[in-house]
C-alpha cells in the first residue's frame, strides 16, 4: 500500500515509520514484511519501465527489485531499522531459482554493513524467507531451503503458473482449480523439503481462507495459514471440529486421486458437507 497509494515512491523514513508502527502494535507476534512485489503493470510511470505484453511472466517481484537496487535497498534499510522495536521478518517474493535468493541476500548483507558502519542498530537475527509461487521454486524447494529461514507458499500464483491459466481471463477461469492434483503434489513436495531442512512453511492465498482447502493444507503438513480476517471464524470452526490424524489421512488419500473433481468430492464428504 505504501507504493500503490501515491504518485511517487515512498522514502526510507516513510517506510520506516510505517513498519515501526506495525511492529510495535503487533509485538511480540511475528510480522513478515514482503519486499516490493509489483510488476510493470502497476509501476511503469514511477520506474520509467516499458509496458509488457504479459506482466505476470515478466519484470516483477524480486526481478524488479534486483534490477533497481536503490529502491530495493531503501526498503531493506527501513525494514532493518524497524526490526529493533518488534518481531520482524523479511520475505522475498517471486523467487524462481537459487541465484535470485542469493543475490537478494547479498544486497541485504550490503545494507546491514552500511547500517553497521553508520552506527544504526537492527535485529541481526531477523529471519529471511521466500515466497514459493512458481513451479520451478516448488520443484527445487530442497535447494532453496538451504538459503531460507522459512517458506510461504503463494497459492494464488502457484495455481496460475502451474496450470498456465490467467485468473482474470473468463475463457479459462474454470481451469483455475485449487484441487488440481498437480498443485497439491507441488505443495506436498514443498512441505517435505522445508521440514527435511528444519524450516517452517506457511501458506497465503485463497486456499488458506477456504475451510476445506485449509484443512487439506494442514493435512499436508503446513505449519501456518495466512488469510483475510473475514475468513478466520469459519476456517477456525472447521479446523477445531476436525482431528489432525483424520486430516492427514485425507491428504494422503487425496494425493493418490487422479483428478480435481474426485479430490473435491472426497474432501467434502470427509469433512461433512
Amino acid at each position: 500500500f505504501l507504493y500503490l497509494l501515491r504518485h511517487g515512491l515512498p522514502t526510507e523514513e516513510e517506510q520506516y515509520q510505517a513498519y515501526r508502527k506495525i511492529a510495535e502494535q503487533m509485538s511480540p507476534r511475528q510480522v513478515i514484511i514482503r519486499t516490493l512485489d509489483l510488476g510493470t503493470d502497476k509501476m511503469p510511470d514511477r520506474l520509467s519501465l516499458k509496458p509488457e505484453a504479459n506482466p505476470a511472466l515478466g519484470f516483477r517481484g524480486i526481478r524488479l527489485c534486483l534490477a533497481n537496487p536503490d529502491i530495493f535497498k531503501t526498503q531493506l534499510r527501513a525494514i532493518l531499522r524497524a526490526s529493533t522495536v518488534g518481531n520482524l521478518s523479511i520475505m522475498f517474493p517471486m523467487i524462481s531459482r537459487v541465484s535470485e535468493i542469493r543475490q537478494a541476500k547479498e544486497v541485504l548483507s550490503e545494507v546491514r554493513r552500511d547500517l553497521t558502519a553508520e552506527g544504526t542498530s537492527f535485529d541481526e537475527s531477523m529471519q529471511v524467507g521466500i515466497m514459493i509461487e512458481v513451479p520451478s521454486a516448488a520443484i527445487t524447494a530442497s535447494n532453496l531451503a538451504l538459503e531460507a529461514d522459512f517458506f510461504s507458499i503463494g497459492t494464488n500464483d502457484l495455481i496460475q503458473y502451474t496450470l498456465a491459466v490467467d485468473r482474470g481471463n473468463t475463457e479459462v477461469a474454470s481451469i483455475y482449480d485449487a484441487y488440481d492434483p498437480a498443485v497439491l503434489h507441488l505443495i506436498s513436495q514443498v512441505v517435505k523439503a522445508a521440514h527435511d531442512h528444519n524450516i517452517w512453511v506457511g501458506v497465503c492465498g485463497m486456499m488458506a481462507g477456504d475451510p476445506y482447502t485449509a484443512c487439506l493444507l494442514l493435512g499436508l503438513g503446513l505449519d501456518e495459514l495466512s488469510m483475510s480476517p473475514i475468513d478466520i471464524p469459519e476456517v477456525k470452526r472447521t479446523i477445531r471440529s476436525s482431528c489432525y490424524s483424520d486430516l492427514k489421512e485425507i491428504a494422503d488419500h487425496v494425493l493418490s486421486l487422479p483428478n480435481s473433481d474426485e479430490i473435491h468430492e472426497y474432501v467434502k464428504k470427509r469433512l461433512g458437507s
